[in-house]
Order: C-alpha cells, then structure tokens, then sequence
C-alpha cells in the first residue's frame, strides 16, 4: 500500500558527502516520480563539522531528537578525524546514531559492474555484519568505549559476543539468503577466540538449522580474505562480527570496482539509515569528481526497506529501477574516474536520473 508522506531524514556529512548526497537525492526523486508516487519529503538536519560550529556537537541533540521520529534516513559520510577536539576524541557521528538507535544490521552489498574496471567480475554477494558489539571498543558497553589504559604504556580493548546479538544477525542473514542464492558463509577466528567467535560461529549455526534450505559453510577470518580474492564469485551471503564485516566489506567492493561503488543499509526492525560504505575522501571534497554509486545504491536499498516494511510496491519498483540505471549507465560508458571514467558526481547523477525517466 502507498503512502502519501514518506519522510526521510537526510544528513549531509563531511568531505564529499554534500556533493554525493544530494546526487542521491536527485536519483531518489526521478524514481519516486516514475513509479508515480508523490515527492519524498526531505528532513535535512545538521550533522558533522557544519554542525559543531552551529550548534557545538558533530551530532546536536536535536538531530538525534529529529531521528527518533523518522524510521529513515541517509547519512553521508564523516571525516571526525580532522574534527577539533574534544569532538574528535568522542564517538564519531554514525556510531553514535547507530548507537541512539539500536541499528544492529549492517548489510553490505558488493556487485560487479558490466564495463567496470572489477577484479573479480561475477562478484554478487551480501556482507552482512553484526553492528551492535564485536572488537570494536565504541559498540560494546553501555557507557564508556570499551578502551582503557591502566597504564601509559598498556592499552586494553574488550571485545564482547552475545547469543541475543548473534541470533538477531543470523536472523536476518538467513532471511536475506531465503531471497537470494540460499548460501550463508559464517565468518569467525574460532582457532583462536574459540569462546568469542565460537560463541557467534555456533549461534549462527543454530540459527540455520531453522533455514534447512540454506547452505552453511563457514571460514576463518584470515582464510576468507583469500577465498574472497581467488574465488568471489562463489559467496552470496557472508554474515560476520562488526571488525570482520567492516574488513570484508571494504575489500569487496574493492574486488567489485572500487569502494565508491559499494553501498551499505543500517537498520533495526523499525528504522533504517542508508550510508555509502566509503569514506568522506577529503582530499577530492569540492571538485565534483566523487563516485555517488555507493550513496545512490545505499538510498536504493533504503526504499526498498521501507517498501518492504510498508507493503508498497511502487518503493520496492523505484528502488529497482534506481538500480537497474545504474547499471545501464555504467555499461554504457558513463563513469567516475574510479571506474575508468571521465564523468562528474554531479554528470553521473543526472545520467542515471535520465536512465531513470527512460525506464518504462
């Protein structure tokens, strides 16, 4: 069923993210518009270095306020590190929304492109990483990072693994797979954190028996990055824990094209961010040279979430013909340096936003 009044929040970040967000928007729009749903109506709220000079937080309170009533949005990325302190030292901007709102399923998608420069051609597979807990200090507690030094010279992370966590992952891989190649790869190092990641390989495990449909095989973590570069191809839904998921994720859509190209969907069962899996690339911010792929498939993948959710099949059609002229517009030559190309973010946006208006 339709709605008149999808509202999506949109967070423009740092870096490149106010040249890359709006291509997705742009792309967003001509598809709402061909399917023949009204305008998306658009929250921007301040977020990232803008924000900190006008409201003194990368993150103001009233972003996150905004958020609480919205189940969607787009965050572009952030570039914290060069944020002064003491903002640089906190939790950056999209752990902390993340973190605000319980979004505990990162999904990665990495797909090779006809007439892109992929080094493994038939890649087509999901990463799908557990996004709340794991090795990465900033998720695991309650308060605090997780990070301490009980000397200047000792510095201790905790990392934790929980089976209400792991189920609620596995869930959602095995679910995924359902729609796709019916195929789950479990990530872990149980050689060695055999308590940790044995504790998420089994989980995992225990979750599949529910899915007899699905096949299971699963890879150490140092194994997988070889079997991903040898033979991509062969995976289509790889669930994994925080660190190991932001590792693999980023090497795929390296072996797919490039990072630009790779798209990523926070979410928790009531709401969804959609956020390129890159970087906010400083050093190109301004010349309108970025790739917007990642940003355009994240907000692609967002519609259809919230098609999904809502039951309206005109989202879950925009979302695949967003996808459908990516895909045209790369074959046909036009393309971001990255790719072999010599298109602008904002020339390729347009591109794919005519491929759009063509699709019948």
């Amino acid at each position: 069923m339709s709605t008149d009044a999808y509202r999506i929040g949109l967070l423009n970040g740092d870096g490149i993210g106010p040249e890359i967000v709006p291509a997705a928007v742009a792309c967003v729009d001509a598809a709402v518009r061909a399917v023949g749903l009204v305008e998306i109506a658009w929250v921007e709220l301040p977020l990232g270095r803008t924000a900190i000079d006008t409201h003194g937080a990368a993150v103001p309170a009233e972003t996150l306020t905004a958020l609480d009533g919205l189940e969607a949005w787009m965050l572009g990325p952030h570039d914290s590190v060069s944020y002064p302190e003491p903002h640089r030292s906190r939790l950056n901007p999209s752990g902390t929304i993340r973190k605000h709102a319980g979004l505990f399923a990162n999904i990665r998608p990495a797909t090779s492109f006809a007439g892109s420069r992929a080094l493994v051609p038939d890649t087509d597979l999901v990463i799908v990483r557990e996004n709340t807990e794991g090795f990465y200090a900033d998720r695991n507690t309650y308060a605090g990072t997780g990070e301490f030094m009980p000397t200047p010279d000792v510095a201790i992370a905790h990392g934790i693994i929980t089976r209400a966590a792991t189920e609620k992952i596995a869930t959602a891989a095995f679910e995924l797979a359902m729609q796709r190649r019916k195929h789950v790869t479990i990530v872990h190092k149980a050689n060695v954190l055999a308590l940790t990641t044995g504790l998420f390989r089994d989980v995992c495990r225990d979750v599949g028996s529910r899915f007899p449909e699905v096949h299971i095989d699963d890879f150490h973590i140092d194994a997988m990055t070889v079997h991903l570069v040898r033979r991509g191809g062969d995976f289509d839904v790889i669930v994994t824990e925080n660190m190991f998921g932001d590792i693999l994720s980023d090497l795929s859509g390296e072996l797919a094209g490039s990072l630009g190209i790779a798209p990523s969907l926070n979410s928790s069962l009531t709401q969804a961010m959609a956020q390129a899996a890159h970087g906010s690339a400083p050093d190109i911010a301004g010349r309108d040279i970025a790739n917007p792929i990642a940003m355009i498939l994240s907000a692609a993948m967002l519609l259809e979430w919230l098609g999904a959710r809502h039951d309206d099949d005109l989202l879950v059609e925009a979302a695949r013909r967003i996808r459908s002229a990516v895909d045209d517009t790369v074959a046909a030559g036009t393309a971001t340096g990255d790719l072999g190309g010599s298109a602008s973010t904002s020339g390729f946006a347009a591109a794919v936003a005519a491929a759009i208006n063509a699709d019948g």
